[in-house]
């Protein structure tokens, strides 16, 4: 049984692969600690991955410290949530919403 956790967790370069696996519905917010609209986006995510614990994980990925995940996948602006359900990308979401929106969009992967 696989353990989905109810606020976000660290995704970095090594384990990126491994989570994506790991869990069928992977959000992952690419941010930095320098980027205001990632800073208001932040505590959506938080709210976000306490409501869907159990159907969705969120991860954050700091674009600055981890190059790789988001040059593979093209991340050019942030925030950008990467949606990836069974290993693949399904979605790419850019720039700050509303919880309400973002929210809508993701249920519809559920």
């Amino acid at each position: 049984m696989v353990d989905y956790p109810d606020k976000p967790i660290e995704l970095t370069d090594a384990n990126f692969d491994e989570n994506v696996k790991k869990y069928h519905l992977l959000i992952v917010d690419n941010w930095a600690p320098w980027c205001p609209p990632c800073m208001m986006l932040a505590p959506v995510i938080d709210s976000l991955a306490k409501k869907y614990a159990g159907k969705m994980v969120f991860g954050k990925l700091n674009v600055d410290e981890n190059k790789k995940i988001a040059q593979k996948f093209e991340v050019m602006s942030i925030p950008t949530l990467l949606v990836m359900k069974n290993g693949k990308l399904v979605d790419r979401i850019v720039g700050a919403m509303p919880e309400s929106l973002l929210e809508k969009r993701l249920k519809s992967f559920l």
